[in-house]
């Protein structure tokens, strides 16, 4: 399955012209890019699908979705085990 998951941007830089960006996933991190965002912030809540942001989340709704997508089993489906 392959799903689009909430997380909260935790840096942002530029490689090559490119906005990139360290994404928080409730303990797991992943490097994303933001070419398509390129107006995000740190702190702001993002959807991202298979390693491109593709929207900014208001961060209650990234975080019910969040808990939605872990009481139905899919998050660590989607992301792995946590690593913290």
């Amino acid at each position: 399955m392959c799903l689009g998951v909430p997380g909260r941007v935790e840096e942002l830089w530029k490689e090559h012209e490119i906005l990139m960006g360290r994404v928080d996933f409730v303990g797991v991190e992943r490097k994303v890019c933001f070419a398509a965002l390129p107006e995000v912030q740190v702190g702001e809540y993002v959807l991202v699908h298979v390693g491109f942001g593709l929207a900014r989340l208001e961060e209650e709704n990234a975080l019910k979705t969040l808990e939605l997508m872990r009481d139905l089993g899919v998050l660590e489906d989607e992301l792995g085990p946590r690593q913290r």
